[in-house]
């Protein structure tokens, strides 16, 4: 008789900043010879292409009272309930070992049920203020494991600092080797993100083109712009006669930072993450929209430890940016140690921290690796 393989299932959907932690945890669980299943919806359906093949996916129905005229929000509690109704008979049948979920509406179903049948249960929540879904259920599981350090919790929760998870082609940068600014080619990446990047698009480019020609004429820029913005802002960089490369998206972010003398982004998770393990001078532009101001929460730990210089969106002019960027590449020493700061709240063990508290959970332990 063959033993029963541990069965871990993971909620997650919505964007990529939910799914991409998802998948490093799937990943390792994997190796240490898990099943793993993920729950999620159509939507979320869509991030999976990275994910293992042997990760079984299991759409379910969710909904959010978020999108969609009057007849979509009035169905949401259906579609929910059905949702959660789907979850509770797939666990009366799979009997999961542990419920992992990482935010987004899709993650509802799965952490509904395993509330019901009282399964082993913890959240991930990767931003510095939990979302909806993550305050939702931060009461009603066994542990909360927050990628972003302090994040504002609950009273009388207790989160666990694990890190956010980042991918294999970053942990392969992590630490690299940091070549300070200086009278030779510097490299800038400037990410927008999904949402927000259009700001950045008409900050940038005019920042780099103020700097004085003996800084400027050394630069080149990785731009990552939208669709829409692409065409307009190569045409920018190239009347001042700086080289630049402007693509929608990047697949190689991880070498491109590795490489870069300077970092201009928003403050996702996933962006700070990424920077701080791999241990790079930063300007970060929190995005005004986010729910409850996650993103400057986010920028917080990288600003205190003089990693990252933050400009909040509403303070964000051309002048502002061509000072700061003046400032970091015009002083070797300062960039330096930014980088050496960044590094130092970097968590390039955040998946084994996750891992260690999924197995604390399977086997009954209470949670190690609380607040700290």
């Amino acid at each position: 008789m063959t033993e029963r393989q541990p069965l871990l299932v993971i909620a997650a959907g919505g964007t990529g900043g939910h799914m991409f932690p998802a998948q490093a945890l799937a990943e390792v669980m994997l190796r240490k010879g898990w099943r793993v299943k993920l729950s999620t919806d159509a939507r979320g359906a869509r991030y999976t292409g990275g994910f293992p093949h042997s990760v079984e996916i299991q759409q379910i129905s969710s909904a959010t009272f978020a999108r969609g005229g009057i007849l979509a929000r009035l169905a949401v509690p259906f579609r929910i309930a059905g949702g959660v109704l789907g979850a509770v008979l797939g666990m009366m049948r799979d009997r999961p070992d542990v419920v992992v979920g990482f935010g987004g509406y899709p993650s509802i179903p799965a952490l509904a049920a395993a509330t019901i049948l009282r399964r082993p249960r913890m959240i991930h929540e990767q931003n510095g203020v939990l979302g909806r879904v993550n305050q939702v259920f931060a009461r009603r599981v066994d542990a909360v494991a927050c990628g972003t350090w302090p994040t504002a919790l609950p009273d009388g929760i207790e989160g666990h600092h694990t890190g956010n998870p980042v991918r294999g082609a970053v942990l392969e940068r992590a630490g690299a080797g940091y070549i300070a600014p200086g009278d030779y080619p510097m490299s800038i990446l400037v990410m927008g993100g999904s949402q927000g990047a259009r700001i950045l698009s008409d900050i940038v480019p005019p920042a780099i083109a103020a700097l004085p020609m003996e800084v400027m004429q050394h630069i080149r820029v990785s731009h990552q712009a939208r669709d829409e913005d692409g065409e307009r802002v190569a045409a920018y960089y190239a009347e001042h006669g700086i080289q630049a490369d402007v693509q929608p998206f990047f697949h190689d972010i991880p070498r491109r930072m590795s490489e870069a003398q300077l970092v201009i982004s928003r403050s996702g998770a996933s962006s700070v993450a990424d920077i701080s393990v791999i241990g790079r001078p930063a300007i970060l532009i929190p995005y005004a929209a986010a729910t409850a101001d996650h993103q400057t929460a986010n920028a917080r730990g990288l600003k205190e430890a003089g990693g990252a210089i933050v400009i909040p969106e509403r303070m964000l002019t051309v002048e502002a940016m061509a000072e700061q960027i003046a400032l970091v590449l015009g002083n070797p020493d300062g960039a330096a140690q930014m980088s050496r700061a960044a590094l130092s709240v970097g968590r390039p063990d955040a998946t084994e921290a996750l891992v260690a508290l999924v197995e604390d959970l399977a086997q009954g332990r209470p949670a190690a690796g609380a607040a700290g």
